[in-house]
């Protein structure tokens, strides 16, 4: 039996491999990798991190992010969370520059210690993968979910805090005052982290009162599209309405009556330099966490004086639509901002898309005294039938007809799209039996007024 003869290559690697000290390599290769957890933490460490955990895949804390994790690396085993602190004098400043130039470079501090880990990770022989800490993310999914991985629960499962009531995880020491990475890799850890036992939020409800646009409530309930359509104006759906915006004008004078000097500049100034937040104000007045409570302990009333009020009483535009809870929260509440009317730039692709964003878009202030079920069959390209249910300010959306409805309206499910997008009307639509209506129509436009466009 004549012996084939091995590559140089080959050989060269195999011999490589067999030196390797890796301490981080415990025993085998392939789908047998264990790291060390205590060797992967220093090594996360060194690589720039300022606190780190491991969780596994199968945690049932991840149950609704594990098909996207594994989309995005096939035999993922292990996820590193990773948490990198943000200074805290930027992210509290008026200045909303200053705040921004902190975000954008520990989000990249984020995306080089993460690449880092990989690179040595890829050393030992471990299929590794780093998701982008915040943008770029997956833009043909848009507007659903564009990221790859969602860092938030990760986080919270492999035990780097709380998720607040102002949707930001607070680490116990850090505080909120951090930016989280992901990296999904092919092995196993031989010790994983556990979450926290205890929520370092406070429920001192600052952040409820320095959010411009009310998104965050003091039960606990969060206005999404309020929070979207403001802080996230140069991004996304927001750099779309003012594409349309330059498309839609006549002339030079007509474009600068639909968007002042100001908001131009601004506008190049997120091109030029990244988009830029307009707000994250319940970032900025977050007392929580250990390395950040003490002033707040020391001098409530200073800390209000020092870190609130120059943001409630910062004279700038907010961004709403109009009717929306956002617009009549900065009319009551914040005097020195000026509310700026937008068209909503949550705009759903399909039926499916459209009923999963109903809870995203909800008003519950315009929902009011509104106690009626709707029943909607939709025809066509997207056949779907849903009932949405809205009582004591609560918004229901359940798959078939269940019950019987105060209000039934059938539509062909590309008009309805069309509708929503704002190029199809209403009432040429019942005119042409697009739309069929059973019910009072009052209950309509109660229900349109719940979501306003």
């Amino acid at each position: 039996m004549v012996k084939l003869r091995e590559h140089p290559t080959v050989q060269k690697i195999r011999m490589q491999q067999a030196e390797a000290s890796g301490p981080l390599l415990i025993k085998g290769r392939g789908a047998g990798k264990r790291l060390s957890a205590e060797e992967l933490r220093q090594i996360c460490l060194e690589a720039g991190a300022d606190d780190v955990g491991f969780v596994e895949l199968e945690r049932a804390a991840l149950d609704d992010q594990r098909e996207d994790i594994l989309k995005a690396l096939p035999g993922t085993k292990t996820l590193i969370s990773l948490v990198c602190k943000m200074n805290r004098g930027p992210i509290r400043s008026p200045a909303r520059s200053v705040a921004n130039v902190e975000f954008h470079h520990t989000g990249d501090t984020v995306n080089h210690v993460a690449r880092k880990i990989v690179s040595i990770l890829e050393g030992q022989g471990v299929q590794a993968l780093n998701p982008a800490m915040g943008f770029p993310m997956e833009m043909d999914h848009f507007p659903g979910k564009i990221w790859v991985v969602s860092h938030k629960p990760v986080a919270e499962a492999a035990g780097l805090g709380k998720m607040g009531i102002h949707r930001n995880v607070i680490h116990p020491k850090f505080g909120n005052f951090i930016l989280l990475g992901t990296i999904l890799m092919d092995a196993t850890v031989d010790e994983l982290s556990q979450p926290v036992d205890y929520n370092p939020c406070l429920e001192c409800k600052l952040c409820v009162a320095a959010c411009p646009v009310g998104a965050i409530k003091p039960d606990g309930a969060f206005d999404f599209s309020a929070c979207y359509n403001h802080n996230y104006r140069e991004f996304m759906s927001g750099f779309t309405n003012w594409v349309e915006d330059v498309a839609d004008s006549k002339n030079a004078r007509d474009y600068r009556k639909r968007v002042d000097d100001t908001e131009s500049v601004s506008m190049w100034q997120s091109l030029s330099f990244g988009a830029n937040y307009k707000a994250a104000y319940c970032l900025s007045v977050c007392p929580a966490g250990e390395d950040v409570i003490t002033p707040f302990l020391d001098d409530r009333k200073g800390f209000l004086k020092d870190i609130v009020k120059p943001l409630q009483e910062k004279e700038e535009p907010v961004y709403v639509v109009k009717g929306s809870d956002a617009e009549f929260h900065v009319q009551k509440r914040f005097p020195n901002k000026s509310p700026r009317q937008i068209t909503s730039s949550l705009r759903p692709r399909s039926i499916p898309g459209f009923l999963r964003g109903m809870a995203l878009t909800f008003q519950r202030e315009a929902s009011s005294g509104l106690d009626a079920s709707y029943h909607f069959v939709f025809t066509g390209s997207e056949e779907q039938e849903a009932t949405i249910t809205i009582r004591d300010k609560r918004l229901s959306v359940e798959e078939g007809l269940v019950g019987e409805a105060d209000l039934k309206m059938e539509a062909d499910s590309e008009f309805w799209l069309r509708f929503l997008a704002g190029d199809a009307s209403m009432v040429w639509a019942v005119l042409r039996r697009k739309v069929k209506v059973k019910g009072p129509l009052s209950l309509l436009q109660a229900f349109q007024k719940c979501f306003p466009s």
